[in-house]
């Protein structure tokens, strides 16, 4: 049997998922699962090691490789489980070698599951070209960053993907030429720290520079994605982008965690309340129809109701159509996890008030829709999304076409057309 990837998280691992695949099976393995594992909040690695028990329990002759931005910064626990053959790094995980080893591993019966790196030292980031992702699919990520230099007081992942490195621009432009050439009709470019793109590089090109760039070089690419970004630092590039090129997709998620003036302070983040209502503002001003999303921490460290109610405020002024909601998670080793903590039930209560906002806009958003017609990419059968990621029911369709579609109605989740 070949070698099954199990991914958890981030569009950043999707990517990676496909280069694991390739190195590992590469390398000789098979009968092996690996699991891309995330660190975000305690249920992700939670999921994680419930779905490793599991798949054992349903495959016992198969090998279990865990790796991943989990695997980085909790390996002894990994390693400690029974089911697990290998713990695999981060940055390792992208290396032909660690696979290579992790045969040589198996084949001798060494005992030493733990093969992780120093994430830290880490300084530069390989290209790797793919031809293709599995399956098909006609949305495709391509990583350009990796790590992150900032250190907001709630976020473990630094310590999972080390700091902030680029993959130089011309790899990315020859990346998304390949993918489009295998028929992929929409490109997401995805990192940990998007919009601190080509800081480490020569001349230190910024991610409206690329973009432009990707545009320009690859005419026959039909749809370009950006995937989450810091609004603080989107660039002028980055703008006019938005502002004049329609193969550009009118959408956004940024990543505004609170609100609250204080507890944005306290997380360390590094814009306010106000910088992102104006931030929402212009983009809105160059792109009118652009569909906004936006993650939320509910509940962090010393928030109290008052500091709630302006995160939640942010949906409507912000005009914001998709929230990702998270409720506050304390990692390990993190100075948040050692500020004084909002109970539970008020988390869990906060956090459920957010999501039916978010609800609330998208299923407003989606009203909004009918009677348009939209360019609208065909994800499976059954199933497309428009410019702004809005869910579509479609029937009769091909796969990976992009559309012209009149939108007909809405049921309060999608659209139909």
């Amino acid at each position: 049997m070949a070698v099954d990837i199990v991914t958890f998280g981030c569009r950043l691992n999707a990517f990676e998922a496909e280069v694991i695949r390739r190195e590992a099976e590469g390398a000789g393995l098979s009968d092996t699962i690996v699991i891309n594992s995330c660190a975000v909040t305690n249920e992700a690695v939670a999921q994680a090691r419930q779905s490793i028990r599991k798949l054992k329990r349903e495959r016992p002759g198969a090998r279990i490789v865990v790796t991943g931005c989990a695997a980085q910064t909790q390996s002894g626990m990994f390693a400690d489980m029974a089911e697990v053959d290998r713990v695999v790094g981060n940055d390792d995980k992208m290396r032909s070698s660690a696979w290579r080893e992790a045969r040589a591993a198996f084949d001798l019966g060494a005992s030493e599951k733990i093969a992780v790196s120093d994430i830290m030292a880490v300084k530069e980031m390989a290209p790797h070209l793919i031809d293709g992702f599995a399956g098909g699919l006609p949305r495709v990520f391509v990583q350009v960053q990796n790590g992150c230099d900032h250190r907001c007081t709630f976020c473990v992942i630094p310590f999972g993907r080390g700091n902030s490195r680029s993959v130089p621009m011309g790899a990315v432009v020859d990346q998304v030429r390949a993918l489009v050439a295998r028929g992929h009709a929409e490109i997401v470019l995805t990192g940990v720290d998007l919009t601190s793109y080509g800081s480490d590089l020569p001349g230190a090109p910024k991610l409206g520079m690329l973009t432009k760039q990707i545009l320009r070089h690859v005419p026959e690419l039909r749809r370009l994605r950006i995937s989450s970004i810091d609004s603080i630092e989107a660039d002028s590039d980055l703008l006019d982008a938005i502002a004049e090129d329609s193969r550009l997709m009118p959408h956004l998620h940024l990543s505004l965690q609170s609100g609250d003036d204080m507890i944005l302070k306290r997380m360390k983040r590094r814009h306010s309340r106000k910088d992102a209502i104006a931030f929402c503002d212009q983009v809105r001003r160059l792109r009118p129809d652009i569909a906004l999303g936006a993650d939320i921490i509910a509940g962090f460290p010393t928030e109290t109701e008052a500091m709630f109610s302006r995160s939640l405020g942010l949906v409507e002024e912000c005009g914001l159509t998709f929230l990702h909601v998270f409720p506050y998670s304390p990692r390990p080793g993190t100075p948040a996890a050692r500020m004084p903590q909002v109970v539970g039930p008020v988390i869990k209560d906060r956090a459920k008030r957010l999501r039916a906002a978010g609800e609330a806009a998208l299923q407003q958003r989606l009203q909004t829709e009918i009677g348009a017609t939209r360019e609208v990419l065909i994800e499976s059968d059954g199933q497309g999304r428009t410019e702004h990621y809005l869910p579509v029911a479609i029937a009769g369709e091909e796969v990976g076409r992009v559309v012209p579609l009149r939108i007909l109605s809405s049921d309060g989740a999608r659209l139909r057309a």
